[in-house]
């Protein structure tokens, strides 16, 4: 009995706590001037055959702007293929610079381009006698958009010498579809309330989008801050908090991206970033000595590393307590109707209720959804991650065969921008 009132209210009452802490009435701080942070930001735009986005994203970069601030954009052209270069020649503008790679050099996956980027801007601050502390750079993903104010919120937020990091937060722009509302409500709301709570523990993460660097910081990690890892992102915040870099997340900031706009994609995205974490994994000794991280800190870092087999041993336990309670039912000649009728009310509420709450936290404070229609991905949240728990088997899968190697996302056609 006990167990089960932990399957049923346990999940449910999580999310709940979670939300309040996420809703809280909290006053906002008051920034420290721009001046006293870095002064030139490098946006770096990795790309391999990214003609269907790279204008606009491009074109968004170069958009971007604060006072006080010089910006510029490093597009890393990692050997495409397809009508990327004539998209970059045709885009005018002192501030773009094109690196190109060639193969065999090329495609040695996204690490190893942002680290071309990273040695290229090492280079060329060093050659104008700018200081590491006061260069940042920035990723943008090949289908990456920047709010108006991301610049101006990560060098309030890098105006403190102790910060040498920023994770902005995520959201989805092709969000008119049921599939991409779902990742939408899973980005914008779930995991920046995750984020928030890392703020309290000291154990912000980085995301492959939106992440801003300090070129100082970069330099404690050396010639190649970025590994091969499947989720190279994680693994660069890792190695910061290792060497003692603080890193903040700025909720006020924000990028948005394409969302997957169909199942088997969208599959294929979250094995990858399952196996990803399996290989993380292995920084759980390095961390638990590390005098760096705070106990905090190691205890949220332990529980999203090692969250891909609590899922994949979760599911298992549940699969045969659900098989046992079934057989044993069909033994005893099955429940009472009425009380059949009333566990069943009770599991389905348990289950649907984190998707309401939300989908409630979603219009209260990004108010730019219809409540509808982040109520409907919040109903079937939970078939999305039951889709999560299908990734992380098949990431087990895969990791235990030593199947490292991915393609990359697809991107969906977008129309010029204006």
């Amino acid at each position: 009995m006990l167990l089960r009132l932990l399957l049923m209210l346990g999940w449910p009452a999580y999310n709940l706590l979670l939300a309040t802490y996420v809703a809280w009435p909290r006053r906002r701080r008051t920034a420290p001037p721009v001046p006293d942070g870095p002064v030139e930001f490098w946006i770096v735009i990795p790309c391999l055959n990214e003609e269907r986005v790279v204008g606009n994203t491009v074109r968004a970069a170069l958009a971007l702007t604060a006072p006080g601030l010089t910006s510029r954009v490093l597009v890393v052209d990692d050997g495409s293929d397809d009508a990327t270069p004539h998209v970059l020649a045709g885009i005018a503008d002192p501030r773009l610079h094109v690196l190109r790679r060639e193969l065999p050099n090329a495609r040695k996956g996204k690490g190893a381009a942002l680290n071309a980027a990273y040695q290229q801007i090492r280079e060329w601050t060093r050659e104008r006698g700018l200081t590491a502390d006061q260069v940042v750079l920035g990723v943008i993903d090949g289908d990456g958009r920047g709010s108006p104010t991301i610049l101006a919120e990560v060098a309030a937020a890098l105006a403190d010498p102790a910060i040498g990091a920023v994770q902005c937060r995520v959201r989805i722009h092709n969000r008119d579809k049921l599939l991409g509302a779902v990742q939408d409500l899973e980005f914008g709301c779930i995991a920046d309330a995750s984020q928030l709570l890392r703020v309290r523990m000291g154990s912000v993460g980085l995301g492959g989008n939106g992440q801003f660097t300090r070129l100082s910081a970069l330099e404690l990690l050396g010639d190649r801050p970025w590994s091969d890892c499947l989720v190279e992102d994680m693994e660069l915040g890792l190695r910061m908090h290792l060497a003692g870099v603080a890193i903040r997340y700025v909720w006020r900031a924000c990028i948005t991206q394409q969302g997957v706009t169909d199942v088997k994609r969208l599959l294929r995205q979250r094995t990858r970033w399952a196996q990803g974490n399996l290989q993380c994994a292995r920084y759980l000794p390095v961390l638990y000595r590390s005098a760096k991280v705070t106990n905090r800190a190691l205890v949220e870092m332990s529980y999203y590393l090692l969250a891909p087999w609590m899922n994949a041993i979760g599911s298992v336990l549940v699969v045969g307590f659900w098989l046992y309670a079934g057989i044993a039912l069909v033994a005893r000649g099955g429940l009472p109707l009425a009380g059949s009728t009333g566990a069943l009310a009770v599991w389905l509420g348990s289950l649907l209720l984190p998707g309401v709450v939300w989908a409630l936290l979603h219009r209260l404070r990004l108010r730019d959804e219809r409540f509808g229609r982040m109520l409907r991905a919040g109903l079937v949240y939970p078939a999305f991650l039951l889709l999560g728990l299908v990734s992380t088997w098949r990431a087990v899968a895969r990791q235990a065969t030593g199947r490292n190697g991915w393609a990359k996302t697809e991107r969906l056609v977008e129309a010029p921008a204006a």
